[in-house]
């Protein structure tokens, strides 16, 4: 039987990131992932090809909503399948460019269903085959999937998750999403751009509801007047069926109303569940909560010690990057250091356009805790890098302690607030105030300068280009 002293069972951000880090300090790594390519839901189904679509469908939008104010005559058409074929093309490269990752650091890779015995030894099972391997520690990160309500009747060709959204073979002229989170109002912006009509329903009164309420109303603005969605909120779904080449939608709205639509396509984005189906925990009775995550302790380690969780299958927002963290954490946990998260300071993206970001606490979250605040503002509109680029839509919101001016949160909608973000998260790492960013040079002209004039407005309302 082989030994190892890691075992990664998952390929996610979390996991090969784990094993990476694990070979770096000198251990022998295995890592095991169930389907053929290495990488999870985000590279293969998720953040990846969704990345890739809304790239392209923005550049298509660009081109004929925007090129002929830059004196830019064209008559651009799009072809649906060329789009498809590049989005495969980024996974195939970042899949090729992560098995080399794997070789470098002299991971072995096992592919098969990854299992714990009662003797804490793991089997990977496939196609009949089997191998049993043993570890000094093991590490679950396998991830999440769709949760798939029992009402809608799924076909997986007309009432879809995201997985088939990004593999259609047409570009739907009407389509239906169940769910105003990220994945929704994502994978719908690709579609509308292409010129699809969009209609979201919620059961929710607002949508991205775990955000700050600002982002939410002025997100909804953009998508209803730049791409024409059309939002449902406080709305209940009661039924979707697949009527020939159409789907039916049935909900009811908040007045007890009826209200019946038809659709080309149903996306419904109502959420991911941890996936732990086939793992073995109950094995060993590592405990796990009724949504079904696994239950660890501030060191990430389940009720077995030498098992460790990361990822979506624990608590926290189901984030690539949040993954990847915890990664590292466990890999230097098991190596005798002393790392650190800041859950705190965990960013939250959304790809959309504009670009939606935050870090840190809600202005509804601080006031609910009594804290005496201080808001600082700045609208895109006034910025010069963002009249240049034809992007005046959205602000950020700089959120301060109102007697020690240290910054709790930053919420941003705008111009490359993905990217934006990253100044906000190192700044509140290191308990920086707004005067402290208000102080420092920002490059003339670039979208940076937004935040910087945030912050200024949080000190004693003093920007100074609005």
């Amino acid at each position: 039987m082989e030994s190892f002293d890691t075992i990664v069972i998952g390929s996610g951000p979390g996991g090969y990131v784990c094993a990476i880090r694990c070979a770096q300090l000198g251990m022998k790594v295995a890592i095991i992932e169930k389907y053929n390519n290495l990488g999870g839901t985000c590279l293969n189904v998720g953040c990846i090809p969704s990345k890739s679509l809304l790239e392209s469908s923005e550049l298509f939008h660009k081109s004929v909503s925007d090129f002929s104010e830059h004196g830019i005559i064209a008559s651009p058409k799009f072809d649906f399948s060329k789009i498809i074929a590049r989005k495969s093309k980024v996974v195939k490269e970042n899949s090729d460019g992560l098995n080399f990752l794997m070789k470098k650091n002299k991971i072995s890779v096992f592919h098969g269903l990854g299992s714990i015995n009662k003797d804490g030894s793991v089997l990977v099972a496939n196609n009949g085959d089997s191998k049993k391997m043993k570890s000094k520690n093991i590490v679950l990160a396998t991830g999440s999937k769709p949760i798939v309500p029992t009402f809608i009747e799924f076909d997986k060709k007309r009432i879809i998750t995201s997985t088939e959204a990004l593999s259609l073979k047409e570009c739907p002229k009407t389509l239906t999403i169940i769910g105003a989170g990220v994945i929704g109002l994502e994978l719908g912006s690709v579609f509308a751009r292409l010129g699809a009509k969009v209609k979201v329903f919620d059961y929710s009164d607002s949508i991205i509801s775990f955000m700050d309420n600002s982002l939410g109303d002025e997100l909804k603005k953009v998508l209803t007047n730049n791409l024409g969605f059309e939002f449902h909120l406080s709305n209940k779904i009661q039924s979707v069926k697949t009527k020939g080449n159409k789907v039916e939608i049935v909900s009811e709205n908040k007045n007890g109303e009826q209200i019946k639509e038809k659709s080309d396509y149903c996306l419904v984005s109502v959420g991911r569940k941890p996936y732990t189906e086939g793992l073995g925990l109950e094995n060993l009775s590592i405990n796990v909560t009724d949504k079904g995550k696994i239950e660890v302790n501030e060191k990430l380690q389940t009720s077995v010690p030498n098992i460790y969780a990361i990822g979506d299958v624990i608590q926290g927002p189901m984030l690539a990057h949040k993954a990847e963290e915890e990664g590292v954490f466990v890999a230097e946990t098991i190596a005798g250091q002393i790392p650190h998260i800041d859950y705190n300071l965990v960013p939250s993206v959304i790809y959309t356009w504009p670009e939606v970001s935050s870090v840190g606490k809600t202005e509804q979250q601080l006031k609910s805790e009594g804290r005496l605040i201080k808001v600082g503002k700045f609208p895109f509109k006034a910025n010069g890098r963002a009249r240049i680029s034809m992007d005046l839509d959205g602000f950020i919101k700089v959120i301060c302690d109102a007697e020690t001016d240290e910054i709790l949160g930053v919420h941003m909608i705008g111009p490359r607030c993905a990217d934006l973000i990253s100044e906000a998260v190192v700044a509140m790492e290191y308990k920086a105030s707004a005067e402290d960013i208000a102080r420092i040079c920002h490059a003339h002209p670039t979208f940076s300068e937004a935040f910087k004039e945030a912050c200024l407005d949080a000190t004693e309302k003093r920007s100074l280009h609005f």
